[in-house]
């Protein structure tokens, strides 16, 4: 189980504290930090630091020369085999969120728990593949979700129209 201070730190503010006087050495758990605003806000900023991230890379490279994970082939053969059908042009939320898919999303997901680090970890993906993150088109999936649909989208030819549509955007260093 993580620490604070390493939540902390993959948030991007090293050398933060917790608060109430919480150890930063201490192991905290989901549950001990109920529905803390401003945890949920870290993590939605991270999230999207992400997405940016991602998205100024397909902007700049050929995505299907981009290695996602050391275990992209692993990844696709395993996503393709279980979601023959599953449409990564433009995603269906139903396909990713209703009872009926969490059913077979969790198994799923759960055979990567050891092969991905942070499998599990909230990440944005875009609903339609052609177009740049919005609010919009823009959805929360877990991040091997996430890993499915782009190294599906990128081995497709889906990506490929990305970088001649868009150009990267200039990120500007965030400080905490």
């Amino acid at each position: 189980m993580p620490t604070q201070e390493e939540i902390f730190a993959e948030l991007g503010i090293p050398g933060a504290m917790a608060p109430n006087n919480m150890s930063s050495v201490s192991p905290i758990s989901a549950d001990s930090l109920g529905n803390d605003s401003t945890m949920e806000h870290l993590w939605a900023m991270k999230a999207m630091e992400h997405a940016e991230i991602y998205f100024n890379l397909l902007c700049a490279v050929d995505p299907r020369l981009l290695k996602l994970t050391p275990k992209d082939d692993l990844i696709y053969t395993a996503f393709r085999k279980e979601f023959p059908d599953f449409n990564i042009a433009k995603l269906d939320e139903k396909e990713l969120k209703s009872n009926e898919a969490k059913q077979k999303w969790r198994p799923f997901c759960m055979q990567f728990e050891k092969e991905i680090e942070d499998y599990s970890f909230a990440t944005l993906v875009r609903i339609d593949g052609s177009n740049e993150y919005s609010e919009e088109n823009s959805i929360l999936v877990t991040r091997i979700q996430f890993f499915c649909i782009e190294i599906a989208r990128n081995r497709e030819g889906l990506n490929d129209l990305i970088r001649t549509t868009f150009k990267p955007k200039p990120r500007t260093k965030k400080t905490a």
